[in-house]
């Protein structure tokens, strides 16, 4: 949703005009204001009505998180696996 946002913001404007409307956006207070706000959406919407949502979030990002710490060992993994498979014949 907000790349949609986004897009409809920069896309009838000149390649060499969007650098100066991007600079603003990528300053730290601007950046503390949106995820300030994003944070307070996500209360009013989700904790505030006793919703089960946020521990669905919970459970979904923690899956993400394992898979993301445990895929480089599998990566290694596979490729050791390769290794010995390509070189005994």
């Amino acid at each position: 949703m907000a790349m949609r946002a986004f897009y409809n913001e920069i896309k009838g404007m000149k390649v060499r005009d969007l650098p100066g409307h991007l600079k603003p956006k990528l300053t730290w207070e601007h950046i503390k204001k949106t995820t300030d706000k994003a944070v307070d959406r996500y209360i009013e919407k989700y904790i505030e009505t006793s919703s089960v949502e946020p521990l669905f979030h919970v459970c979904i990002g923690g899956m993400i998180f394992s898979y993301l710490v445990a895929l480089p060992e599998e990566r290694r993994h596979l490729e050791h696996q390769q290794k010995h498979a390509g070189g005994g014949h």
